[in-house]
């Protein structure tokens, strides 16, 4: 499973350690030179690129009691369209237990916050993950609060949740945090069924705190989430999502309901 930082093991779900040794990504010139360049090789984890999509996803952080991040970050999220322009996507394993204690960062990389630190609220989960944590239901919405006046999106944009896409009819390009580094990592590939409700991906080094993280397709859309079978994954080099459906679209509508 992907696991969640021992900062905040105590506080969130407990999720068991990788099996095995995880082999963190080497970072060279070349693979950075790659990052810089454009999409790396299908399969192939680099360092994010800065680019306006990029910038849409950021670190989950609990919250210290001034509304700054404490400790260490241990799961990714990502900006998705709304009407009011403020919410975020991630795994619902990676907000149990959270009511307004967590904040985002976006576009996170060596301890700064480029686009400030966002406050989480209380989080929509669908029913499955609720009544009896479903691994088909392993997705959530949540709000931000505004920040000097101004809601997230309009800070650094949004991609649009996007349900009923067919595995393995686009490419998907996922980003994330994985907790022992303080850049994102970025792979695309094609994904595969994994059985009738979820899907998986072969990406190496996506290890713990990539929970959350988003799967996006060609046009920046999210069409998967990192979470699902496993909690994400019990290895660095395979990925998990379930399949987003009507699940997903229905809490979307209930999420956005809110005023």
């Amino acid at each position: 499973m992907k696991r969640i930082s021992r900062t905040v093991r105590a506080r969130f779900t407990s999720r068991p350690a990788l099996l095995g040794a995880v082999v963190l990504l080497a970072l060279t010139s070349a693979s950075v030179a790659a990052a810089d360049a454009g999409p790396a090789p299908l399969g192939v984890t680099v360092v994010a690129a800065r680019t306006a999509r990029t910038a849409r996803v950021g670190a989950l952080f609990a919250a210290d009691r001034a509304g700054g991040p404490a400790g260490g970050h241990f799961c990714t999220a990502s900006v998705v369209h709304s009407p009011q322009r403020d919410l975020i996507v991630t795994a619902a394993h990676c907000v149990d237990g959270a009511d307004g204690d967590l904040v985002f960062v976006p576009g996170y990389r060596d301890g700064r916050a480029p686009y400030g630190v966002w406050r989480v609220g209380k989080p929509f989960v669908p029913d499955g993950w609720a009544k009896a944590r479903d691994e088909d239901s392993d997705i959530a919405l949540a709000h931000l609060e505004a920040l000097d006046g101004r809601r997230v999106e309009d800070v650094v944009g949004a991609g649009r949740l996007r349900a009923g896409v067919v595995t393995g009819a686009t490419a998907v390009t996922l980003t994330g945090y994985p907790d022992s580094r303080e850049v994102p990592v970025s792979c695309t590939n094609w994904p595969v069924r994994q059985g009738r409700t979820q899907q998986r991906v072969d990406c190496p080094d996506f290890p713990g705190g990539t929970s959350g993280s988003p799967w996006t397709d060609r046009d920046g859309r999210v069409v998967g989430v990192l979470g699902g079978y496993e909690r994400g994954g019990s290895t660095a080099d395979v990925s998990y999502s379930a399949v987003l459906r009507g699940q997903a679209s229905a809490l979307y509508r209930r999420a956005t309901a809110v005023s």
